[in-house]
This record gives C-alpha cells, sequence and structure tokens, in this order.
C-alpha cells in the first residue's frame, strides 16, 4: 500500500513546474497594470514592478538552469521537465508576457497618461524649444561622460555591466575597418529627462537612451552612422560559495559581489528597430541564441519609470495615502515594556503602524534598564533607525548582538555596510551558520527590573524594514512569556 502511494505520488501531473509558476504569479501582478479600477499611475508602478521581476527572474532562476544545461544535467525535477524543456517553455511564456507588457504600455497607459499631461515622447515630437533645451542638455552633461567604442579584432568587445544601457552603432567608411561600435549610458546619467516638469501641470520627458540616439553622430568623425539601436543584457547575478572552505565569509562575498555585474550572459532585449545582422552579432558576441533575444516595442526597461510616480503630483492618479493605526501609547505617556507586560501586543501590518517595532527596539536602547539587545537582520531600508538604535546601544555600552544574513539575495551589499558599521560601533556581528539562510526576524530585549532578569520579544514574519512594512501584509508579535522568550534566547 505505501509502495502505491509513493508511486502515485511521483506521477508530473501532481506538479506545477516552479518557474513557470512565478511567471504565472508576475502575469498577476501585470494584471493588475490592465486592471481600470486601479489609478492610472499605480497602473504604471505595477507595469514596473513586472519589469523588475522579470529581471531578477533571468538573473536567477533562468541563470540556474543555463548552468544545469550547461553542466549536462538533464534529469528531470517532480515535473518531469528537465533544464532544456525548462528554458524551452520559458522562453515562450516570458514572450507572450513581454507582448503583453508592451501592448499594455501602448494602446492603454500611454494614451492615457497624455489624457492627464503625461508624455513621454520621441526626439521627433518635441517642439523647437524642446529640441533647444535637449541639445544643450546633450553637449553639456552628456556627451562629455560617453566614450565610443569600436568594435574589431584589435579592439574585442566592451565587457557590458549586467543591465546596464547600450547603444549599438553601425558605421560606414573607408577609414575604418569595423562596421560596430558601442557606447554604454553611464549609470551616473539620468534615464529620464523631464522639461519643465510640472509646470502648469503638464509633464514632458525624454529617455536619455533617444537622445543619445538623435545626437549619436556627434561622438564620430570621418565615417557615417547608418543607425544606432538601444540594447541591454541581463547576466547571472546569483552567488556561488562554498561557505564550508572560506576562511572570511564577509571577504568572499565582497569579491563575488565584484564579479555580479560581469556574470554570463542569460538575456539580450533590443528596441524592435534593431536590424536582424546587429541582432544576431550581438547574440554571437554573448554567446546566446535567438531563444535569449526579446525585441521590444517601447522602453527596454520599464523599471526606469518609476521615479515619475512620485514627481508628478497628481493625487486623484495614486492610490489614497493610507494611515496605519497606532497601537501602542506614546513614548510619554507609558513606556513600551509596561504595556507588553499588561497584555502581548499582535501587530498587522501595514494596517498596523510598524512604529511600535521602531519604538521597541529604539526604547530598549535608551533604557538604562536594559542589559543587551540580539537581533537577526535579514534586509533593512538604506537609512535604518533600527541599525541606528543598536549603534546607540553599543556605545551607551549594552551587550548587542546582530545576527546578520549576508546572503540576503541583492542585499548583500547592503548588509555588508551595515555589519562594518555595526562591529564598528562594539557589536558583536554575526554572520548565521554555515549551509544555511537566516531569515528569522527576532529581537530580543534583556531588561533588568525590581523582581529579576525579564526578556520582551518581538518576533515577525516581515523584515525589519520600515519602507516595505507600509506596503506588505505581515504580522509581529511582541511578548514577555518565559515561555516564548527562553525558547528565543536558547536561539540565540
Amino acid at each position: 500500500m505505501e509502495q502505491e502511494t509513493s508511486s502515485a505520488l511521483s506521477e508530473p501531473s501532481l506538479y506545477n513546474n516552479r518557474e513557470l509558476s512565478l511567471l504565472e504569479f508576475n502575469q498577476r501582478v501585470l494584471e493588475e497594470a490592465q486592471d481600470l479600477s486601479t489609478p492610472l499611475l499605480e497602473r504604471l508602478k505595477f507595469l514596473c514592478i513586472v519589469a523588475s521581476n522579470l529581471d531578477e527572474f533571468f538573473e536567477v532562476r533562468v541563470a540556474g538552469l543555463k548552468q544545469q544545461r550547461q553542466s549536462n544535467i538533464s534529469a528531470p525535477g517532480p515535473d518531469g521537465m528537465s533544464p532544456g524543456e525548462q528554458l524551452a517553455a520559458i522562453s515562450s511564456r516570458v514572450r507572450r508576457m513581454v507582448d503583453d507588457q508592451y501592448r499594455i504600455w501602448k494602446q492603454e497607459l500611454v494614451p492615457a497618461l497624455e489624457e492627464n499631461s503625461i508624455f513621454f515622447l520621441g526626439c521627433d515630437e518635441l517642439t523647437n524649444e524642446e529640441k533647444q533645451y535637449y541639445t544643450k542638455y546633450f553637449e553639456k552633461s552628456v556627451y562629455p561622460v560617453l566614450t565610443p567604442l569600436a568594435v574589431d579584432p584589435v579592439h574585442p568587445f566592451p565587457q557590458l555591466l549586467n543591465k546596464s544601457l547600450n547603444v549599438a552603432i553601425e558605421l560606414e567608411g573607408s577609414a575604418i575597418g569595423t562596421n560596430l561600435a558601442v557606447v554604454q549610458v553611464p549609470r551616473i546619467l539620468p534615464r529620464l529627462l523631464p522639461y519643465r516638469a510640472g509646470e502648469k501641470g503638464m509633464y514632458r520627458y525624454i529617455f536619455i537612451g533617444n537622445l543619445i540616439q538623435a545626437h549619436v553622430g556627434s561622438l564620430f568623425h570621418g565615417v557615417r552612422v547608418k543607425g544606432a539601436y538601444q540594447f541591454r543584457v541581463t547576466r547571472n547575478s546569483d552567488l556561488y560559495l562554498d561557505e564550508e572552505e572560506t576562511d572570511n565569509l564577509l571577504k568572499t562575498i565582497e569579491l563575488e559581489l565584484r564579479k555580479r555585474s560581469r556574470g554570463d550572459a542569460v538575456r539580450l532585449e533590443v528596441q524592435q528597430d534593431c536590424p536582424p545582422h546587429i541582432a544576431d552579432q550581438l547574440l554571437q558576441t554573448f554567446d546566446l541564441t535567438g531563444d535569449d533575444l526579446y525585441q521590444v516595442d517601447g522602453p527596454i526597461n520599464f523599471l526606469r519609470l518609476m521615479p515619475v510616480i512620485s514627481e508628478v503630483e497628481r493625487p486623484d492618479l495614486k492610490f489614497r495615502p493610507f494611515v496605519p493605526a497606532i497601537v501602542t501609547a506614546s513614548h510619554d505617556e507609558e513606556d513600551i515594556f509596561s504595556q507588553i507586560r499588561r497584555r502581548p501586543i499582535l501587530l498587522h501590518h501595514p494596517y498596523d503602524s510598524f512604529q511600535t517595532v521602531l519604538d521597541f527596539i529604539e526604547q530598549a536602547a535608551e533604557d538604562p534598564n536594559v542589559l543587551a539587545i540580539k537581533q537577526t537582520l535579514y534586509r533593512t531600508s538604506g537609512d535604518s533607525p533600527i541599525m541606528t538604535s543598536l549603534v546607540e546601544a553599543a556605545q551607551s555600552g549594552k551587550q548587542v548582538t546582530a545576527v546578520i544574513e549576508l546572503k540576503a539575495r541583492f542585499n548583500e551589499a547592503a548588509n555588508i555596510k551595515w555589519a562594518r558599521t555595526l562591529q564598528d560601533a562594539g557589536v558583536h556581528v554575526v554572520y548565521g551558520i554555515a549551509g544555511l539562510m537566516t531569515r528569522a526576524k527576532v529581537a530580543l530585549v534583556v531588561r533588568r527590573e525590581e523582581d529579576g532578569i525579564r526578556r520582551y520579544l518581538h518576533l515577525g514574519t516581515g523584515n525589519y524594514n520600515p519602507s516595505t512594512a507600509r506596503l506588505y501584509e505581515d504580522f509581529g508579535l511582541l511578548t514577555c512569556d518565559p515561555e516564548i522568550t527562553n525558547d528565543s534566547a536558547e536561539l540565540f
């Protein structure tokens, strides 16, 4: 009987492929961008989120499958699909999604935005006054930082950074021995250029890639520019660590982070006007195939539109601001430890304010009766008030321990920075356990009171990040229950 059950559970039809399932989740995010009941600028935000999700999907999931295929790993997963079959299915599914993205952009969002005086223009759509303004901007702020690089046997193809914006330039002329040059657009330059944004309720933008395309001829002398085509390459961004072999995890991760922007290419995006022979030349350069090529009819990276949502002062085109509830008394009325002793406090974010958690850590750092603070940190914000409180606590003589997960994907660099800041302040920093990912959200406070030592605890399902706590649904519990706090103390 047991053998029959085991055999039945191995049936591939019972399982969804995890990569295709993740793409279906992203499709539901895209449907939010299509939902007419969603405010217009929020629809634009969802379009940006889809682009960001796809970037990470290629950087990690697709990159991993490609590595399996290169290593001749052909064993199917529980769903019966081999790495090669998954890559073929992903290519087909992503193409439909990308087509949906750009259809929604061109047919739905652009007309609706223009009806509300928000324009994303090509250089040929500018007024004479705007053309003069952008020409001066190019000459003063863009031209000086661009470096065109010819591609020939003497000058190999430049090492382009992951997800950087680039322009492939097709050349002709007897003075050169190549038909191709490349300009990488420095990341220091803004990707979206406003023209008197907000003046009289009007918002007019052009993309910097379009501006460079319009003036690319000024970068070359003695040759004719036949065409200029924007493109972007996505690279493998996963970190590969042997924690048992490394002597210094922090330095090892720092070294891997330097490699991340130059990993193997996994996707090539070009604009629709790019000729097939240029696209083929780029594919060959990056050791990619036609299955890895995505031609798009619009902006090459929708994520660059995200700043517009905050810049445009149109509350009617955004979700109504939500003010979360404050569930604890203010600092002046009663300290948070008295409130926790009276009863446990259950927090439901984002409906309940995350300020309660910040108050818990801040008051623990300031309270002379607090002896120790122990906390796990997976992700937090760049200007984290929690980190500030931990530094202050350590500098005031408290015993502070922070378990920082250096392997938090795409937060590695930020966590390394925080680890060094905390260590410099005297915090005892731990990097978790080799071979495991520390994703627990726990903050333990040890306090001296009249009746002896008491522990106070915050347990959460979300990260210690005040920004995302305003967006994501999470739960948090503040308690001094001895059984729970003793268990957490054993964890540390």
